[in-house]
């Protein structure tokens, strides 16, 4: 169900990671902003090039979203976090769900970082030819190795830890409060849409420098080392460019996070319903 609603989600969205990640890797496009760009790589590359790489966001999403949205709930129940009766906004801690999040969320990480690489380098590829992710991960094999398509791990689990936990927490936690302000069921697209864009903003804010991160260790060049681990790309990018550098392209982050935040969970919580499973 997880891997469904991502899916259907990433394929509206996909051009906005496309602008986002071109923004965080050249000082150009940064100085373009977000609709520049987006004119700049359709003018210059076609239409389509706003989808380059969605066959392998697709597979990314498919283990990456479907583990860190799937075991959301499953992993509150392990580490013994769910609150009693059938509602357990109000006696869960905030702590605990936002620990499941992460939880869930470094486990999706390890699944999906081979397609996150890939998915990096098909985005950042200039051209009119829409690239091959055959190509590129056969190319990335030859000159790295497997280890190439694990490059940035330690920064996506971090991303990813931090991500699901602030989505998943902010969530569950901010439907508490809206049902109890407004009255709604849980199960009311009203109160899931308005806690999904609360935990989407919230997530931008607290993913922005992980992402930044995240995007220049996987986009280095196979014969460059830039950056030795997260660690020292974070030191350079803070000494080198400045502290703001990390929430640069935040407008973008929060134009992808806010409608795939927003339609993962919706569409999430629908395919639950069907399925006859109560509401986060």
């Amino acid at each position: 169900m997880a891997g469904t609603a991502a899916v259907i989600t990433v394929t509206f969205i996909h051009p906005i990671d496309v602008v986002k990640t071109r923004i965080q890797v050249s000082n150009n496009y940064g100085k373009l902003g977000m609709v520049g760009t987006a004119v700049k790589v359709t003018s210059d590359e076609g239409f389509l090039a706003l989808w380059k790489g969605v066959n392998a966001a697709w597979l990314r999403e498919a283990t990456y979203t479907s583990l860190r949205l799937g075991l959301y709930e499953p992993v509150k129940v392990v580490i013994g976090h769910v609150g009693s009766g059938n509602d357990d906004s109000t006696t869960a801690t905030f702590l605990g769900k936002f620990l499941a999040g992460s939880a869930a969320g470094a486990l999706g990480s390890l699944a999906g970082n081979p397609f996150d690489v890939l998915k990096t380098r098909l985005m950042t590829s200039a051209g009119k030819e829409m690239p091959s992710m055959t190509k590129t991960a056969i190319d990335l094999y030859s000159n790295l190795g497997i280890m190439g398509f694990y490059r940035g791990i330690d920064s996506n689990v971090a991303r990813a830890m931090v991500l699901n936990g602030t989505k998943m927490g902010v969530y569950d936690q901010s439907k508490g409060y809206v049902v109890a302000a407004t009255g709604w069921s849980k199960k009311s697209l009203m109160a899931q849409f308005c806690s999904a864009v609360i935990a989407g903003f919230f997530m931008t804010c607290t993913v922005a420098p992980f992402d930044m991160i995240r995007t220049r260790l996987m986009n280095q060049p196979p014969e460059t080392k830039i950056y030795n681990n997260a660690c020292d790309c974070m030191m350079k990018i803070a000494t080198k460019e400045g502290p703001l550098m990390f929430w640069r392209g935040f407008i973008p982050i929060w134009s992808r996070f806010a409608p795939t935040t927003t339609l993962q969970l919706l569409i999430f919580e629908q395919l639950r319903s069907v399925m006859g499973m109560k509401a986060i």
